[in-house]
């Protein structure tokens, strides 16, 4: 079985007497990209931080290739670890040339290796044509792509970057992200990115960990956090969707308002469960050609516009919402009345907690 690159074992992260991560663990795969995936003050930087060396570790490990880099008894220099860091604020030295901010980390490599090092990671970043240029006279985004080629300068074992797109725009953060996942890609290079934004852990990552409170809600796919949470709090902070509730009639399947739902796989609880069932706004499509027959109707409370596909908010007939994105060739308004059907391929739901509770 082949080793992981990173290795977390049972990881604990303290400052001072108060716990910011409890018994974290999970591995990642040479060449992989993962994401530390939570809202601000969950422990995901103070997660990074620890991989990196600058936080101590109370209990647990941290292991980079085998090799034991943190544990209670044993920190290893930031310096030694061979990890790599782009930080949210890039962290450019003002006073070298763009050129000379990337060769910063391989200063001591022989001078005509260096200039090819510095050239060829400049022209991987795009910003070939740049390397006279100084920090201040660049936008954002290169100044990204300068602080992404200087830390991989010195080929290190794994990439770290915190936030590194939140000072950008929505657009050149879609753009970058992909472009940074096509050159670590390219490159080999394994990285752990830690983020609030999903769409930016879903552009990059293999992996994604979802952290709340310090503690690691799920590690997997980003298709399976969306379509297989394993936690309230995943279901909520991944994604958009309502809940309401139904019962369990097998464990297979629920009977809810909407009429019985069919799963994809076995619930672990017994018939007659009360359980909150989440409707994802893909889950609810238009009864095209069955208006006829279709029983379930909803009222447009309000529409936005996305281009390709238009989210509605909608009024079932007990006055519970939900939300369904349909083709943007419909024009439906708030008011009218439009035939569903439900196609839930992935049926999630949890015991029922509360009454009618939504997604944030």
């Amino acid at each position: 079985m082949m080793q992981p690159l990173l290795q977390i074992d049972s990881l604990e992260c303290r400052y001072d007497t108060t716990v910011v991560t409890r018994d974290i663990s999970f591995s990642l795969n040479k060449g992989d990209i993962a994401c530390l995936l939570g809202p601000s003050g969950c422990g995901k930087t103070t997660l990074l931080r620890a991989i990196a060396g600058f936080e101590p570790v109370a209990i647990g490990e941290i292991r980079l290739e085998g090799e034991v880099l943190s544990s209670a008894t044993h920190l290893t220099a930031p310096e030694q670890r061979q990890v790599g860091m782009v930080f949210q604020d890039y962290a450019l030295f003002p006073h070298l040339s763009v050129a000379d901010n990337v060769a910063f980390g391989v200063r001591r490599m022989p001078k005509a290796a260096r200039h090819e090092k510095v050239a060829e990671l400049l022209a991987l970043v795009g910003l070939g044509h740049l390397g006279e240029r100084f920090p201040h006279e660049l936008s954002g985004g290169q100044q990204q792509r300068v602080a992404l080629a200087r830390a991989l300068a010195p080929e290190p074992r794994i990439l770290l970057l915190d936030e590194p797109f939140s000072n950008l725009d929505v657009e050149l953060r879609r753009q970058l992200s992909q472009e940074v996942r096509r050159i670590l890609k390219h490159l080999g290079i394994s990285a752990v990115l830690v983020t609030h934004d999903q769409n930016e852990a879903f552009a990059m990552a293999d992996q994604i960990g979802v952290i709340h409170a310090g503690h690691l809600q799920q590690w997997d796919t980003p298709f399976n956090l969306y379509h297989e949470p394993a936690t309230r709090f995943v279901a909520n902070f991944i994604g958009q969707g309502y809940f309401i509730p139904g019962t369990l009639a097998d464990n297979e399947s629920v009977s809810t308002e909407l009429g019985v739902i069919r799963g994809n796989r076995a619930y672990p609880y017994e018939a007659g469960t009360p359980v909150d069932v989440l409707l994802r706004p893909d889950d609810l499509v238009l009864a095209e050609g069955e208006a006829e027959t279709s029983d379930l109707k909803a009222r447009v409370i309000s529409a936005t516009f996305a281009g390709t596909s238009t989210l509605y908010r909608l009024a079932l007939p007990s006055g519970r919402e939900v939300e369904a994105a349909f083709n943007s060739h419909h024009d439906y308004h708030p008011g009218e009345h439009v035939s569903l059907r439900i196609q839930a391929d992935h049926l999630i739901l949890f015991e029922r907690l509360e009454e009618n509770a939504t997604l944030a």
